[in-house]
């Protein structure tokens, strides 16, 4: 039996309480399936560095993401509460305004998806991984990090126009961008 996850496989389905746009509300993984993709995130906790950085930069490139038919849906083992607390607290760009996120912050408070995706570290964070699910469910591609290392979030659009333009474009391949 396989220790991870596979490519080509079907994504754990989840159903939590998320944070967007300081309400919260039930957030399933399966409610975008046949209607969008999915980039999956995970990071280990609000109030990391490494980690705010990275979801103002992926912030930045919602627009980038919504011509691609792609929802960001970001998860942590924090609770909903942190969430919120993390997104009113002003960290953003020199204190000047709190955290405006145009994707949902999940809450992974009891472990649960973070142990299904395979990703509890031994000191019960969450491992930096990203995902790439398409509209079927499946996943096309992960990655996972160092707890202290960045993803490049211009890599994370590339590889989502290949794994779209191979899926659109059958028994072609996506020559390197």
């Amino acid at each position: 039996m396989n220790n991870f996850l596979q490519i080509g496989k079907l994504a754990p389905n989840f159903l939590s309480i998320g944070v967007y746009k300081n309400k919260l509300g039930k957030i399933r993984l399966s409610d975008y399936r046949g209607k969008k993709y999915v980039v999956l995130v995970f990071y280990p906790a609000n109030f990391t560095s490494v980690s705010i950085n990275e979801l103002i930069k992926l912030n930045e490139s919602v627009l980038e993401f919504k011509k691609f038919s792609t929802q960001i849906l970001a998860v942590s083992i924090d609770s909903p509460f942190s969430h919120l607390q993390f997104l009113l607290t002003k960290c953003y760009k020199n204190n000047l305004k709190e955290l405006d996120l145009d994707f949902p912050l999940i809450s992974d408070v009891t472990q649960k998806i973070t142990k299904e995706y395979k990703l509890l570290t031994d000191d019960g964070l969450a491992c930096p991984a990203l995902f790439i699910i398409d509209k079927e469910g499946i996943i096309q591609y992960y990655t996972i990090n160092n707890l202290l290392c960045g993803r490049n979030i211009n890599e994370i659009i590339r590889v989502l126009f290949s794994i779209q333009y191979v899926k659109e474009n059958p028994g072609r391949i996506c020559p390197v961008i």
